[in-house]
């Protein structure tokens, strides 16, 4: 009864955390419900299998538990949509899912480990944390041979560069793409969109998104 107790304490402590990290933190922020149900699944399936598994006595416990993190390393992200913020989602619904399934850890730990994994989510994925900084992948309609050129184009196009990589060249269409990290310029005095960097207008870039 006690050991039952025990695990029901556990789960309602699990799908509590887990909930808050879904509904709380990511979707607010993110606003894809296309991973939600694959965070849940994959927290409530670990939290499922490590429960099972204590279960378990002698070898064939540890023969399923190296199993089980076996089949953990193969899984592989494929989706090009998923960002490097989405994975270390996907990594905290794991953590949470395996430590609410401990047994034999105190639930005054457990809890206070899940409220700590929480906060440094919560806290490095805050909306505020350096807000100004961007990243896009931009294909210019030109060649620079100068890095100076590069630079000032870029400054023209999107603001402040802070690094950027040239990932291709082409010189028969006349194309350059650039992965660079950037900061927004300061807002137009008039509050009609940022202020240019001198220059004529930016021209479009492709593959936006914020880092």
């Amino acid at each position: 009864m006690e050991s039952l107790r025990h695990l029901v304490a556990h789960l309602g402590l699990d799908l509590t955390a887990v909930g808050v990290l879904t509904f709380a933190i990511y979707y607010p922020r993110h606003r894809r419900r296309d991973l939600v149900p694959a965070y849940l699944a994959l927290n409530t399936g670990l939290f499922t299998v490590v429960t099972a598994l204590s279960e378990v006595r002698g070898a064939g416990g540890a023969a399923l538990g190296f199993g089980l993190f076996g089949v953990l390393s193969i899984v592989r992200l494929r989706s090009d949509a998923v960002q490097h913020e989405e994975v270390a989602y996907y990594f905290t619904t794991l953590v949470l899912g395996l430590l609410c399934g401990l047994p034999r850890v105190p639930f005054a730990l457990t809890a206070g480990l899940c409220a700590a994994l929480l906060l440094v989510v919560w806290s490095a994925d805050h909306p505020r944390l350096f807000a100004g900084t961007r990243r896009a992948v931009v294909t210019l309609d030109t060649v620079h041979e100068d890095p100076a050129a590069l630079r000032a184009d870029l400054v023209r196009r999107l603001g402040e560069p802070l690094h950027w990589t040239v990932m291709e060249v082409d010189f028969v269409r006349d194309l350059t793409v650039v992965d660079v990290r950037y900061r927004e310029p300061a807002p137009s005095p008039t509050g009609r969109g940022p202020a240019p960097a001198g220059g004529p207008a930016p021209r479009p870039a492709s593959a936006w998104e914020t880092v």
